[in-house]
């Protein structure tokens, strides 16, 4: 097992850079939901002990680290909503709310790790695609755990006010019982429509 760690940001730092911002998105595969961006610039001189790809941790794990880059990073976390999703497409909406997670950090940074295989075209700045960014760079890593527990939050609070999908356990992926709940009952506001299996719902026959 890869942990991540700083060498793609002392790189960064060796060619005269100052503030690497590490960015991932969350929320690309569910049915419902927005989709959550964050942008982590990490203190090097106050790095969380067991920072690691969000996928990784427990959840218990999860939150304490996210506890401590709060505490020490500079964070910000961004969404794109369902409209938004279904206007756009989900990558390009992907892309908007990591736009919008890194011009939220104050003072801006001068340099982006971008988790995954495209840079997305709103952003202007040096920056950098790493596909499984989350495994190999701590300030993608970073912006993993803020940006899931972020949006498994939102999800938590829907499920409330929308009970029966089980958004609070699936965060709005296609689980058994959210498929379920589609069928049994129907499509709420916050489903995204272009996903396949909200509008086959949507437009039978």
């Amino acid at each position: 097992m890869t942990q991540p760690d700083y060498t793609l940001e002392d790189a960064a730092l060796a060619k005269g850079y100052l503030r690497i911002a590490g960015v991932d998105e969350v929320g690309r595969g569910p049915l419902a939901g927005p989709v959550t961006a964050a942008a982590v610039v990490l203190d090097v001189s106050a790095i969380p002990a067991g920072l690691n790809d969000s996928k990784k941790l427990s959840p218990k794990k999860r939150e304490a680290v996210e506890g401590e880059i709060l505490a020490a990073a500079q964070v910000a976390i961004a969404h794109a909503s369902v409209e938004e999703i279904d206007s756009l497409n989900i990558l390009r909406a992907s892309h908007l709310a990591m736009e919008r997670a890194v011009a939220a950090l104050d003072p801006a940074p001068d340099y982006l790790l971008i988790d995954g295989n495209l840079i997305p075209k709103g952003l202007s700045l040096p920056s950098e695609a790493v596909v499984k960014g989350d495994a190999k760079s701590l300030s993608i890593a970073a912006a993993s755990i803020v940006a899931k527990l972020a949006r498994d939050r939102i999800m938590v609070d829907l499920a409330q006010q929308f009970p029966g999908y089980g958004w609070e356990k699936n965060a709005g992926y296609p689980s058994k019982q959210h498929r379920d709940a589609l069928v049994d009952l129907g499509v709420t506001p916050h489903h995204r429509r272009s996903f396949k299996p909200v509008h086959n719902i949507l437009y039978q026959d």
